[in-house]
């Protein structure tokens, strides 16, 4: 299994009215943090034949998070078959070490040009485990 990580810091603009990190900005992350693995781990050249989408998010708030709280963010493929992939992100406090945020992605795999589904390659695979 093959994890990807960064920290981030919160900002006044992740906040919402309770000055805790707005859930939408979460799924921001969610996002982000997908793109940056895949961009990172996978060659151009497979990058440049297919894309991902989401086809399921689920997301469990476990405790707030506030201005200038450090957080550490990973993440990694659970599981791929077919055209399918579930990729599972966590936020953790970076200095209590409480886990903030876990979600459960399912994204499916499509043809760059026709938009179609296709079977997740063993080269892809391979690129994650």
């Amino acid at each position: 299994m093959s994890f990807y990580q960064k920290e981030i810091t919160v900002t006044q603009e992740d906040l919402d009215d309770l000055d805790h990190v707005n859930n939408v900005r979460y799924v921001q992350w969610i996002q982000d943090i997908s793109k940056e693995h895949w961009r990172h781990k996978a060659p151009k050249s497979i990058q440049d034949q297919v894309v991902w989408v989401v086809m399921t998010h689920y997301i469990e708030y476990k405790s707030a998070a506030v201005l200038n709280d450090p957080i550490l963010i990973k993440t990694y493929i659970k599981s791929a078959k077919g055209a399918r992939s579930v990729r599972i992100v966590e936020m953790w406090h970076g200095i209590t070490n409480t886990l903030i945020v876990r979600s459960s992605t399912e994204w499916c795999l499509l043809n760059k040009d026709t938009h179609k589904p296709m079977r997740i390659s063993e080269d892809i695979q391979k690129i994650f485990t």
